[in-house]
């Protein structure tokens, strides 16, 4: 196994591919080669692998990576048995370092092992930073170092120690985050709008910025976080283009953006054609792209209508607990498109609309008047067709019903 600076090629190949530079496309390969590295018996891959597979929290979603916690509780546990330093510290934070673990890693102490990753930190290594200015940012230094409150005179000399260990992750923070490290950036977001406790107070105004110094760095989450940022405040040609940036980065949510952009006409000129393409690019997770995609379909805009795949993508979004398209779901199953026909269900989705549809109003209106689906309620099912505008069919079904001359009920016209 050759030695790069700091940690054996692989693992340093792999910081860069999985953490430093995500657009390479490299992440999956580095990936593989971390899991023969960790079962040759590098630590610090095994610490790495570990993280990998711990979810979007530790790494970067446009992996692909899978998740699986047991292994990576597996694999933090051998990265300390097999000598990484790094690991020991990121065992500490993550609640999983026993004192088994503790009596077999080849460190003295913990301040040992800390020692050795800051030696790595101050040499310019990012990781290495960014797991300095975490054992600082989330107290960590207080069982590195042995202390608590009973180590100090009097409380305001705990206070004073705390502070004084705490504001140095501001510095670590900036220095991974500049050197690759996209999620010392989230901390130090954090750091800045809430501060810590009543130990440092927020400073929202420097958190300003962070998100397009991480954009302009090359990062695709925050190219994704300042499109949005522009968004709000109606920058939209701005907007569309970091979108555009983000999603060719690999940051899959950013497609969403950018075919709504299309398909509305905001910040360039209007393509429904595209707009489905990039929808298309954010499947299958994005609940948003199923939403918009299986609207287009159902209204053949964009791409030829095809009621079955509408009915489809819309189903997926709902089952994420997306409500977005309900309307068109209950149209679905009241007319019988692309599914077969079914009141039931029309009625199901359709009484889930919480605002204002006229499209809702008219089908609830006629599936209770006519009691299709439901028991006949003549009376509720005027009001939702008086509800439903100044629409023909609904006139239609409004005359097919008159109330009584006394008791004024509601009945069937003859």
């Amino acid at each position: 196994m050759t030695m790069g600076r700091f940690f054996s090629d692989i693992a340093e190949q792999a910081l860069k591919d999985i953490y430093y530079d995500v657009t390479t496309g490299r992440g999956q390969e580095s990936f593989r080669r971390l899991e023969q590295a960790s079962a040759a018996g590098d630590g610090d891959a095994s610490c790495i692998l570990a993280r990998c597979l711990c979810g979007y929290q530790y790494v970067w979603s446009g992996h692909g990576f899978p998740e699986d916690d047991d292994r990576a509780e597996s694999l933090m546990h051998k990265s300390v048995e097999q000598g990484s330093a790094m690991g020991v510290l990121l065992a500490l934070r993550s609640g999983e370092l026993t004192d088994r673990d503790k009596a077999r890693m080849p460190f003295a102490s913990l301040q040992e092992a800390f020692d050795v990753v800051l030696e790595k930190a101050e040499q310019g290594e990012p990781f290495c930073q960014y797991v300095v200015g975490n054992v600082y940012f989330w107290w960590d230094f207080l069982e590195i170092q042995g202390k608590d409150r009973d180590s100090f005179a009097s409380v305001q000399d705990f206070r004073d120690y705390l502070r004084e260990n705490i504001v140095k992750c501001e510095d670590w923070f900036w220095k991974a985050f500049r050197g690759g490290v996209y999620y010392a950036g989230n901390n130090l977001n954090q750091y800045y709008q809430k501060g810590d406790e009543d130990l440092v107070p927020p400073q929202p105004q420097k958190a300003k910025g962070l998100w397009k110094t991480g954009a302009e760095l090359g990062y695709p989450v925050h190219q994704y976080l300042y499109a949005k940022e522009l968004g709000e405040a109606g920058k939209s040609e701005e907007a569309l283009l970091w979108h555009k940036k983000a999603a060719d980065n690999g940051e899959r949510d950013s497609w969403f953006y950018v075919g709504l952009s299309y398909e509305e006409g905001r910040g360039t000129a209007k393509d429904e054609r595209y707009a489905a393409q990039c929808y298309e690019n954010g499947l299958p997770d994005n609940v948003g792209c199923c939403n918009r995609l299986g609207a287009l379909y159902f209204q053949g805009k964009g791409v030829e209508q095809n009621y079955e795949k509408a009915v489809a993508l819309l189903t997926k979004a709902y089952d994420q607990g997306s409500k977005w398209g309900l309307v068109y779901l209950g149209k679905a199953y009241f007319y019988g498109q692309g599914v077969a026909k079914d009141y039931v269900k029309a009625r199901e989705f359709l009484e889930k609309v919480t605002w204002s549809n006229l499209d809702s109003y008219y089908m609830l209106g006629v599936m209770y008047a006519q009691g299709l689906g439901v028991s006949e309620d003549i009376k509720k099912g005027v009001e939702f067709l008086q509800k439903s505008g100044n629409r023909q069919d609904a006139k239609e079904e409004l005359a097919k019903y008159k109330k009584t001359l006394f008791g004024g009920k509601w009945v069937r016209r003859k």
